[in-house]
């Protein structure tokens, strides 16, 4: 009969010390496969298949180990030794089983083999697992594997696992064992996950795996698309998951300029097409070490040392020169082309023309006429434009950079469109939205904001509504720039307090105004003019310092509230705004609050800017006391 590894039961005392966690459903598969794959700890085969419900063998789940262990990229996949006589060195597992068991994650059996193939039961696997939590042997007394089990059930390491102890694990199961294994605690009371990656800040405040910072630190690159990236990339791209723009894609609808980052273990691709044009008008601290350069009057991180070289004093580009920046994932420049090379049309809306200094290649300054606006793309961006143009705020333009590099500005002439934005939010009346379809909201004071097709599901647009829209060759609406339909261009707070001064016979007429927004108070005085206000919630118009217009809320009355809806009195569900106000009334005073805490024992007031059916949404909640 095989002898088994040698292990004892966990003392009584230690026992005592360990308290079960609260039990929580197991993580989706699919979100612990990412996570081990980001890790490099477990991933599919060349196809992205995980092969769940195939067994593990003793060597398998060696690798395994190891890939989990601090050792991780440490271990080769070669060595000159044979650690037993039926692991030679030749073998494939030999590095992994070599270094698990100088590291004594692992024992071969008492008569000097290892029975590679072997698949490992679970009881094995454990004891393998609590040792890469910093357990040995003396930490036990007792028959093995008592104590190896009794240890895995307090840490919770058996969520998901579904094989007896001398059952043989399946990948599915050593999936769930080395998923728990990252947010268990050590011996020394550590998460496991900060021994293994103490470098990185992976978990979140309440102690759970932060998938996004992991896959962002399990990214490589960038590289740009162009001819012979593909040699960059260290797997073979033709199998991998790919990514553009946010999007599940496919590898054929990469396009050149593409920035693109990969993980091997992942094997996927991210891909990002974000890209400006635009004059290179400064560096900074300065071009002997550049990490910031500001083009077409926006200023962008440099994330890379080749796009740094590129716009150093040593580098082909200089301020005064047009270049266009190859933006990565955070939006930081990843690269730089020349504007040759990326051709590109933008519609937007100006919000202002002003005089802007600009540095020549010679190193000399200059002051240009500059329109600054807004594109559909919700970025904003600044050209120097001829004296004697006349585009002000509020203008529709349309942007063309030329091969030459040239920002070529024309005003847009008005176009429109009317009917109802179905449910789903993929069409306007007959015509449906493009895929990559880029929606702004404009008031005349040039003022905008993008908007996405979901925030007018259900609302009927006249032509006055619609300010400008372009069809794509199929038909598709890909632009649209819309006429102060949200209502998102604005603030909304509570007046607090009224000062009107109205001795009209006198010729004098005073105001002043203070205001709440977001727990910020703010105090608005008129010299020649009253508003005939009260306190309570209201929309500004312009600058929350120096405000064009406020006005009055309408109110309802409401039964229950979410981040999402509120249900009114009679029963009808009217839509929140994003970040909506709440505030609780109590003599006269408002003070701001949360949603959280107004759920319960308290008469609730909606305050929106116009009809749901219109695109209103309730800016502010007021919630009293019962």
């Amino acid at each position: 009969m095989k002898k088994r590894l040698l292990s004892l039961l966990l003392t009584g005392v230690l026992l005592g010390s360990l308290l079960p966690a609260a039990l929580a459903a197991p993580a989706p598969v699919e979100d612990m496969a990412q996570v081990l794959a980001a890790l490099d700890i477990m991933s599919g085969n060349e196809n992205g298949d995980l092969m769940l419900t195939r067994t593990v063998t003793r060597a398998e789940f060696t690798k395994l180990v190891v890939a989990a262990s601090p050792l991780g990229e440490n271990v080769g996949a070669t060595t000159s030794v044979s650690p037993y006589p039926d692991v030679p060195s030749a073998h494939w597992a030999a590095p992994y089983v070599e270094a698990a068991v100088a590291a004594g994650y692992v024992n071969g059996y008492l008569d000097g083999t290892f029975h590679p193939d072997e698949n490992i039961t679970l009881a094995m696997g454990v004891t393998m697992a609590v040792r890469l939590l910093g357990y040995s042997d003396l930490d036990f007394s007792g028959a093995w594997p008592a104590g190896q089990m009794t240890l895995y059930h307090n840490l919770d390491l058996d969520e998901g696992v579904s094989v007896g102890q001398n059952s043989p694990m399946t990948r599915q199961d050593a999936m769930h064992l080395f998923y728990n294994l990252l947010t268990a605690k050590t011996k020394q009371g550590q998460t496991y996950l900060t021994v293994l990656k103490p470098t990185l800040p992976l978990l979140t405040t309440a102690g759970e795996i932060d998938r996004v910072a992991l896959i962002n630190s399990a990214m490589e690159g960038p590289v740009v698309m162009e001819t012979g990236w593909q040699a960059k990339v260290n797997f073979d791209v033709d199998t991998a998951t790919v990514y553009r723009s946010g999007k599940l894609s496919t590898l054929a609808a990469l396009q050149q300029n593409d920035v693109v980052y990969w993980s091997k273990s992942m094997r996927t691709l991210w891909a990002y097409s974000n890209k400006v044009t635009g004059l290179y008008q400064a560096v900074s601290p300065n071009a002997s070490s550049p990490n910031s350069v500001t083009v077409a009057g926006k200023t962008y991180s440099i994330e890379t040392t080749s796009a740094a070289y590129a716009l150093s004093n040593l580098g082909e580009y200089k301020t005064g020169d047009t270049v266009t920046l190859l933006l990565g994932r955070d939006g930081g420049v990843a690269a730089v082309a020349a504007p040759a090379s990326v051709n590109g049309t933008m519609v937007g809306v100006v919000s202002a023309v002003s005089d802007s200094p600009y540095t020549d290649s010679n190193g000399n300054a200059y002051t240009a006429k500059t329109v600054r606006f807004t594109a559909t793309d919700g970025n904003v961006y600044s050209y120097p434009v001829e004296a004697s143009s006349t585009l002000k705020a509020g203008s529709l333009v349309q942007v063309v950079l030329t091969a030459g590099g040239e920002a070529q500005i024309t005003r847009l002439n008005q176009s429109s469109l009317s009917g109802k934005v179905n449910a789903a939010a993929d069409k306007l009346g007959f015509t449906p939205f493009a895929g990559n379809v880029e929606i702004l909201d404009m008031n005349d004071d040039g003022l905008a904001v993008k908007v996405y097709p979901s925030r007018l599901a259900g609302m009927t647009l006249d032509s006055k509504d619609v300010k400008y829209v372009r069809k794509n060759a199929v038909g598709e609406i890909d632009i649209l720039i819309l006429d102060d339909v949200t209502g998102d261009l604005y603030s909304y707070g509570v007046l607090t307090s009224v000062q009107e001064t109205d001795m009209a016979a006198m010729g004098v007429l005073m105001g002043v105004y203070q205001y709440d927004v977001g727990g910020q108070s703010y105090v608005y005085q008129m010299s020649s003019g009253i508003l005939n206000l009260s306190t309570g919630p209201i929309k500004i118009q312009g600058p929350l310092q120096a405000p064009s217009k406020l006005s009055k809320l309408s109110s309802v009355r409401l039964e229950t509230v979410d981040t999402l809806s509120a249900v009114t009195q009679d029963n009808s569900s009217f839509p929140m705004a994003d970040g909506a106000a709440v505030y609780e009334l109590a003599d006269d005073a408002y003070r701001l609050s949360s949603l959280e805490r107004i759920r319960t024992g308290y008469q609730l007031t909606g305050y929106y800017d116009k009809p749901a059916a219109e695109g209103g949404r309730i800016r502010v909640v007021v919630a009293k006391a019962k």
